[in-house]
């Protein structure tokens, strides 16, 4: 019987996030030298939840030195570890590696410098309301689903709780503060799920300036009019 997530997240949660940030990059991770995969995961970890670096740490050393049997992964008792390029014979290794590497910087305190994010996981972890915006409301069906890009920006805007539309402002602010390229700007937006252009005329910059100064604008409740008892 599949473990509840509960007990799954105790298990295995912080291994899941380790190995997840892996997806579309090489295992290449080396005894002196951690992959650019494990150097995204360390990067945003130490950044918003430092903590959970033990967590991982003792995660994989468990999962690798009690690594699951054929029957009690068909009967979903254990995490499967994803494909990451490597052979079977090779994966226990591997995550003992990463476990070291996890040890290494928790103990000595040495972080990556910070950086935009440099993978598809990185940018999906720093950016999660941007993602959600931009993949759920400029994917390819926008033009189908939307007059423009201000219909869809307006109905993200009256559809969303105003706690995430702040949380999108901030996102938007920061990604902008990263000061980057516009063509790194272009693959900013595609890593986070927009599958359309920006309205012309502007840029990819331009235009998430613009979708920032239209939602962050303060909407105060003045309550119902004078003489309404509802």
């Amino acid at each position: 019987m599949p473990m509840n997530p509960l007990e799954f997240d105790r298990r295995y949660g912080e291994l899941d996030q380790v190995v997840s940030a892996y997806a579309g990059q090489d295992a290449d991770d080396a005894p002196d030298r951690p992959s650019e995969a494990l150097t995204a995961y360390l990067r945003h970890t130490w950044h918003i939840r430092p903590w959970a670096l033990s967590v991982a740490e003792q995660q994989l050393r468990e999962y690798a030195r009690n690594p699951p049997g054929r029957l009690r992964l068909r009967l979903g008792e254990f995490y499967p570890v994803p494909d990451v390029g490597l052979p079977e014979s090779r994966i226990q290794d591997w995550l003992f590696l990463l476990a070291d590497h996890i040890k290494h910087s928790a103990e000595s305190g040495e972080v990556p410098p910070p950086s935009a994010p440099r993978t598809h996981w990185e940018w999906q972890a720093r950016f999660p309301e941007l993602a959600q915006f931009l993949g759920g409301w400029f994917s390819q069906d926008m033009p189908d689903e939307f007059d423009d890009h201000d219909a869809a920006v307006r109905d993200y805007d009256t559809t969303t709780d105003r706690g995430l539309v702040a949380r999108l402002v901030g996102e938007l602010h920061e990604l902008l503060a990263l000061d980057l390229d516009e063509a790194d700007y272009a693959l900013a937006v595609a890593e986070l799920g927009m599958e359309v252009d920006p309205p012309q005329p502007y840029s990819p910059s331009g235009w998430l300036a613009l979708v920032a100064t239209s939602l962050g604008g303060f909407r105060p409740d003045h309550g119902p009019p004078p003489g309404d008892a509802s």
